[in-house]
């Protein structure tokens, strides 16, 4: 048997995570201190092993192909080299079932920090050495988690960053979550969206992202419903931190929102609606008006379908219901379509009532300036009431013993401290207009003089809103007349009534000066509806 044999080592090396790989020299320095040991003992270096994970984890890459090199060596007893007890393992279990493993495999641990031995007493050592370093651990992680929770509690986020956002180390604060662009845009439109109603439901989020080149995807190129289902539940994008593991109830962070609350809080509202639509191919694109149309012998909404011909594919509508004289009866779907496009070119009005709706709009916009100060001072008040309640409910919770009673309290709170942050941002909207006169009406108005551009449009979602904007109820259809009398949404019947024959305004008493025929509170109430949608629409 040579001396090569009988004196050769490997190296055993570990730090607690990848990122020590990278920053500082743990690796290479347990290494160095290994290599000093072995040349003092006349060792010959033959294998080096390295491992990147917490000291408490028994499976490790690193330890296991050591172990593997380690039982095919021909001759027994090859040294294993650590730099420290810490370096083999953070945990008394973990040491105990490690050293079994190294002996198992024919092994000798050594080590420049401490003499393993079999005798009682160094047994007694190694072993203190391991539940020392045990302590450590488990004393580091709780220090660590305690940082966090004191930080969380300050309104800082300390968890990985959600998607839209990224770190940033900012002068005496730390690090905090901002915006990062153009993924937190994409995100704020799908949240927003979702709010309005201009996505139905979460597959039509789901849809959105996936369609969106600037939304991660996963692995095989999708975008899971439980990832959305994360998205739309997820507080900090509104603002807010919170860490119920740890005792911390939301509360205002320090970063920058995405979405308002009160747009966190109308998504909670239409989640715990339980409104799910699972997703259906590319159907909805094909067809924009299935879900739309409504059979008008059995007032059924259509359904839509691809028929296979002898060379091709052929799209249709038709009623779903069995026993309606409809039942399956095909509608072709550029008949349909076509007769939708001449159903909305009807609604489009004379440029002459725009002029009369901007007078009407201008007063309107001026009264609600001035009820603009009043609501702030009622807002204020409202506050004011809510931060009691809070504080009463706080000392409450100090003073119960019952856990039922104390989360009942805790689940009080966070709605409280939800509607206190909706107080303060309606207050600060109402403070002052978002935009002029002129830019507030820009976007409603080029929607009603023309609504066939969003038809037109090749994305499906300004298909469904322009459905949404022009009518209040599904539309009726027969087969053999077309569409019946629509439902049409407000702003259109207002103008509708302004309307006369040959695209001109009628007027009660011939065709005088508008404006004197609409003074009055008709006028009044008719305009504060329609300036109502109008801003729906801003």
């Amino acid at each position: 048997m040579s001396d090569t044999h009988l004196n050769q080592a490997v190296i055993y090396r570990r730090v607690s995570s990848i990122k020590q790989t990278k920053v500082g020299d743990g690796l290479n320095s347990q290494e160095t201190r290994c290599r000093d040991f072995a040349r003092l003992k006349g060792y010959q270096i033959v294998g080096v092993f390295s491992d990147d994970m917490s000291g408490s984890t028994k499976q490790r890459p690193g330890m296991e192909t050591m172990l593997s090199f380690v039982r095919k060596q021909k001759v027994k007893g090859t040294r294993i080299l650590i730099d420290d007890v810490s370096r083999l393992a953070r945990g008394l279990d973990a040491h105990l079932e490690l050293r079994r493993s190294i002996a198992e495999a024919g092994g000798v641990l050594e080590s420049p920090s401490i003499e393993f031995g079999e005798d009682p007493d160094s047994i007694l050592v190694e072993n203190l050495l391991a539940s020392v370093s045990q302590h450590q651990r488990q004393k580091n992680g709780e220090q660590t988690k305690n940082r966090m929770k004191a930080r969380v509690q300050n309104g800082y986020w300390v968890f990985q960053a959600p998607a839209g956002y990224r770190y940033e180390r900012v002068s005496g604060r730390g690090k905090m979550l901002v915006r990062d662009e153009p993924l937190a845009s994409v995100i704020q439109e799908a949240l927003e969206g979702y709010a309005s109603g201009r996505f139905e439901s979460q597959a039509d989020v789901q849809r959105f992202l996936l369609s969106n080149p600037l939304f991660p995807k996963d692995s095989r190129g999708e975008v899971r419903h439980q990832r959305v289902s994360v998205l739309l539940n997820q507080a900090a994008y509104a603002g807010y931190v919170e860490a119920p593991s740890w005792g911390v109830d939301l509360r205002v962070g320090q970063h920058q929102p995405i979405i308002s609350s009160q747009t966190y809080q109308r998504i909670q509202e239409r989640l715990k609606g339980g409104f799910y639509a699972p997703r259906q191919s590319n159907l909805q694109e094909d067809f924009p008006l299935r879900g739309h149309v409504v059979c008008s012998d059995c007032n059924t909404p259509l359904t839509a379908c691809w028929s296979k011909g002898s060379n091709k594919k052929y799209p249709y509508y038709l009623c779903p219901k069995r026993g309606c004289d409809s039942y399956g009866k095909s509608i072709r779907r550029d008949k349909i379509e076509g007769e939708f496009e001449d159903l909305i070119g009807q609604t489009t009005p004379s440029d002459a009532l725009f002029e009369v709706g901007k007078s009407m709009f201008k007063e309107l916009w001026d009264y609600q300036g001035a009820q603009a100060e009043k609501n702030t001072k009622a807002m204020g008040a409202k506050l004011d009431k809510v931060e009691g309640q809070l504080s009463k409910l706080l000392e409450r919770i100090l003073d119960a013993s019952v856990p039922s009673v104390i989360k009942a309290y805790e689940e009080r709170v966070r709605d409280l401290e939800l509607e206190k942050q909706a107080l303060k941002e309606k207050m600060a909207l109402s403070a002052k207009p978002a935009s002029t006169f002129e830019e507030a009406l820009r976007t409603a108005f080029e929607f009603l003089k023309n609504p066939l551009i969003l038809w037109r449009s090749e994305r499906i979602e300004d298909r469904q809103l322009l459905l949404k904007l022009t009518f209040s109820k599904r539309l009726a259809y027969s087969r053999k007349e077309g569409f019946r009398t629509a439902n049409f949404s407000l702003p259109f019947k207002v103008l509708g009534q302004f309307l006369g024959c040959h695209g001109k305004m009628a007027h009660p008493t011939g065709f005088e000066p508008v404006t004197s025929a609409f003074g009055g509170w008709l006028s009044f109430a008719y305009s504060l509806l329609f300036f109502n949608w109008l801003f729906g629409v801003c």
